[in-house]
Order: C-alpha cells, then sequence, then structure tokens
C-alpha cells in the first residue's frame, strides 16, 4: 500500500465497511469496551439520567424532589470520579474507555436512589434489571451490528426471498390446506377470538419462540457451510465472527418467515372479511364480535374484528413456524440459500482478504496495531 498513514486510512475504511455490512466483527481486535459501549457512551448517558430519576416521589413538593436528584447525580458524579482517580485521570474528566466499572456503576448506582429514598427493594431491582436489559440491547444493536445487519438484508431482500421460492412452492399447498382447515373451524375463532389477552398473547409468543427455536437448530451448519463456500485466505473466523455471521443467517431467515406471516395474515383478512360475517360468528362464538372498524368493498362494507385480526394473527402464528421447519429439514433450500448468501457476502469476504494482508504489512513495518 505504501506509506504507513495510507495503511491506516486504509484499514480504518475497511473496518467501516464491516460495520456497514453488520459485520463489525471481522475487524480485528473488536473489543465491547472499546468499540461497543464506549460508541453508544451517549445513548448509556440518557438512559443513566432517566433511571437516577427513580429518585424522585409525587408526593414530595417540587423543591424536595430537586434536592433529592441533585443528591443522586452528586453520588453518580462522585462516583465516576473516584473511577477517573484510580485511572489516573482528572476527577471530573469524561471517561474515554467504558470498562467494567463504568458498566458496574451504570448498573448499580441507579438502584440505589430506590433504597435510600424509599426502602423498595422490588423498584430497585427492577431498575437493575433494565440498566442490564439496556446492555444486553447496546452490545446486540452496536457489538454486532443489528441494525446495519436489518439494512443489508432488507436491500437484498428479494434476492433473499428468491432462493426460498421453490421451498415456498412445495410447501404452500399442505400450508394452505391446515390454514383452510384450522381458520374454518369454530373452536379455532373460540379458542384465539375469545381468550384473554394474556392467554392470546402467551400462545403468539408461544409460536414465535419455537419459530425462533427452529432457525437456532440449524444456524451453526448454516455457518459452517457458508464459511467452507467462501474464501477466508487461510485464516478462519473466530467465535465472535461465527456468531455475527450467524445472526446475519438469522435475520435474513427471519425477514422471510417475517414476509410468509405477513402475506398470510393479510390473506385471512381478506378472506374472513369477505365470508364469515355476522351471523357466522355469532353461530360460531356466541358473539357477533366487536368491530374495529369497516372497509367499502363494490358496493358493501367488510367488518374488521376483532376476533377476525386474531384469529388470522393465529393461523399466521402456525403458518410462520411451519415454514420455519420446512427450511430447518429441506436441504435443498438450504444449499439454494447459503449459495446465495455467499454471493452476497463474496464481496464483504473480499474485503476481509484485503484487510488482513494490509494488517501484515503493517506489522511487518512495525507500526503499532493498536486501532
Amino acid at each position: 500500500m505504501g506509506e504507513p498513514a495510507d495503511l491506516d486510512r486504509r484499514i480504518r475504511e475497511l473496518e467501516r465497511d464491516f460495520r456497514r455490512a453488520g459485520l463489525p466483527n471481522l475487524a480485528e481486535g473488536y473489543r465491547a469496551t472499546e468499540d461497543v459501549f464506549t460508541r453508544a457512551l451517549p445513548v448509556l448517558v440518557i438512559v443513566f439520567f432517566l433511571n437516577m430519576s427513580a429518585a424522585l416521589r409525587f408526593e414530595f413538593t417540587l423543591a424536595q424532589n430537586l434536592v433529592a436528584f441533585a443528591v443522586a447525580i452528586g453520588v453518580m458524579a462522585g462516583a465516576f470520579g473516584v473511577l477517573n482517580v484510580l485511572r489516573g485521570r482528572p476527577f471530573l474528566s469524561i471517561p474515554r474507555k467504558v470498562g467494567v466499572p463504568e458498566l458496574a456503576a451504570f448498573v448499580v448506582l441507579p438502584a440505589i436512589p430506590p433504597l435510600v429514598y424509599r426502602g423498595q427493594i422490588g423498584t430497585a431491582l427492577l431498575t437493575t434489571a433494565e440498566s442490564l436489559t439496556v446492555l444486553l440491547l447496546v452490545y446486540l444493536v452496536v457489538g454486532f451490528g443489528l441494525l446495519p445487519i436489518l439494512r443489508w438484508t432488507g436491500g437484498r431482500f428479494v434476492r433473499q426471498l428468491r432462493a426460498s421460492l421453490t421451498l415456498l412452492v412445495r410447501a404452500l399447498p399442505l400450508l394452505l390446506f391446515f390454514s383452510l382447515v384450522t381458520f374454518f373451524a369454530n373452536e379455532y375463532w373460540q379458542m384465539f377470538g375469545l381468550a384473554a389477552d394474556s392467554t392470546f398473547y402467551g400462545a403468539v409468543l408461544l409460536f414465535a419462540a419455537l419459530t425462533v427455536l427452529f432457525l437456532l437448530v440449524r444456524l451453526p451448519g448454516s455457518v459452517r457451510d457458508l464459511e467452507r463456500e467462501s474464501d477466508l485466505a487461510g485464516v478462519p473466523l473466530t467465535r465472535a465472527q461465527r456468531t455475527n455471521i450467524g445472526l446475519v443467517i438469522f435475520v435474513a431467515q427471519a425477514l422471510q418467515i417475517a414476509f410468509v406471516a405477513l402475506a398470510v395474515w393479510l390473506f385471512f383478512m381478506l378472506f374472513g372479511s369477505l365470508l364469515v360475517n355476522t351471523e357466522i360468528r355469532r353461530s360460531w362464538m356466541g358473539t357477533p364480535g366487536h368491530e374495529l372498524f369497516t372497509l367499502p368493498f363494490i358496493g358493501q362494507k367488510l367488518q374488521i374484528t376483532r376476533e377476525l385480526v386474531r384469529t388470522a394473527a393465529g393461523v399466521a402464528s402456525f403458518s410462520a413456524l411451519y415454514y420455519a421447519v420446512a427450511q430447518a429439514v429441506d436441504s435443498t433450500y438450504r444449499d439454494e440459500f447459503v449459495t446465495g448468501l455467499t454471493d452476497q457476502l463474496r464481496e464483504t469476504f473480499a474485503r476481509r482478504v484485503e484487510y488482513l494482508r494490509l494488517l501484515d504489512e503493517r506489522a511487518q513495518a512495525g507500526e503499532p496495531t493498536a486501532r
């Protein structure tokens, strides 16, 4: 490449390309403290201040709330100041790196005000759980490039869906048969349409969990197939890089399943509004249902009821699960999907080959490897 400055600039460009492709872990030396939580520091600061507002109480006066919030912020500033001093930095300096001590303070400190001002252990535990959830989401979104993955796979959705057309054609007859049979069964309308909210959402979440499980079962094998079909310049992927690529495969397949589920839901919404009228709903469920709105259609009005929305969602959830199972057991689909994904990732892997070569050149030139 030439001059060390040119090497560093090209290496940083390639690392940015990896992040845009949703594969930030392809960058060597990718660390959570330097590349994930430090990058998300503004978000963490906002969430931290929101969690610290747990010191406020409605029964306090404005002045008392201001004092309570000021004390909480003072405790926070003092704790981070001590961390700065221990790290050899000025007391009031802004952290340049978010490490384990800062993350521990982010989780623990917001739980102190509920204990001090209210003595509520449950609220403190809930605040801690919220902080841990935020860290997990940040690590998933930033550490594994979830948003770039969604953008990358969404931009290639049509090509990815083309790989599953053969499977869809084979699965469609049996899928439609079972869907139609269940949709026109009064027990199905009673089960989904009349169920309590907790029961309905629990059933849908169960279908979704089983769908995710079937996707995860085949994920390690799909990653191995993709690694075997790709040019990696003799440098195998690390565990974190395999996990990152696995997330790309998971999102790509999940988008296909979501598309199928949405299409099935829309089909039965239209089908049900046309054929399942008030009298049929009353005979099936003992009630005409709860109308949400009506749609004009060729001189008549189609009723969209809550029970129709729920029943169509139940059929769509089952269809998504069935399609996920078909994906897991159909070898032809797996071969076509992995081949198509390999073709789409070929450019990214080619950049990785260049990236590793440039790292070797920089190491041989005696340049520091810090990024």
